[in-house]
């Protein structure tokens, strides 16, 4: 009986330790109004990164050929995370903006959140990952 409570104990002892090495997936679909180009994706895991430039956790480029993109970002701690996105349109790696300074090329931000008078910030953009994750972004403007 010792060595069966012993070997409780011992699983109920590691449970918690595998709870906090699970990982998650996040999968982002983009919906595009040019079937041409890529797919600039930075993934942030802080406010301040997100919204003072600094480095992301993630990023990637995802071609494009059709009216839909898609990556999946793998593998990521349970967190809370917010993304800024642009579709390069004439594959540059350089979001285009006109003589004003603003974009020119299409771009959105997770939650498909806005800005007001600028870029959408963390509080409107981040969301929770728990478990794996999906969100349709809208580069169709």
């Amino acid at each position: 009986m010792k060595a069966i409570l012993a070997a409780a104990a011992l699983l109920l002892a590691a449970a918690p330790a595998v709870a906090q090495d699970a990982t998650a997936d996040i999968t982002f679909t983009f919906q595009v109004g040019h079937p041409t180009g890529q797919i600039m994706i930075a993934l942030y895991d802080n406010e301040a990164a997100f919204d003072d430039g600094g480095a992301p956790v993630r990023r990637a480029a995802v071609p494009v050929s059709g009216d839909t993109a898609q990556v999946v970002f793998e593998d990521l701690p349970a967190g809370d995370y917010a993304a800024k996105l642009f579709h390069d349109l004439d594959g540059d790696n350089e979001m285009d903006t006109n003589p004003f300074g603003l974009p020119a090329e299409p771009y959105a931000f997770s939650n498909n959140a806005r800005g007001n008078m600028g870029p959408a910030r963390w509080d409107r953009a981040h969301f929770t990952v728990a478990g794996d994750a999906a969100q349709t972004l809208d580069l169709d403007r």
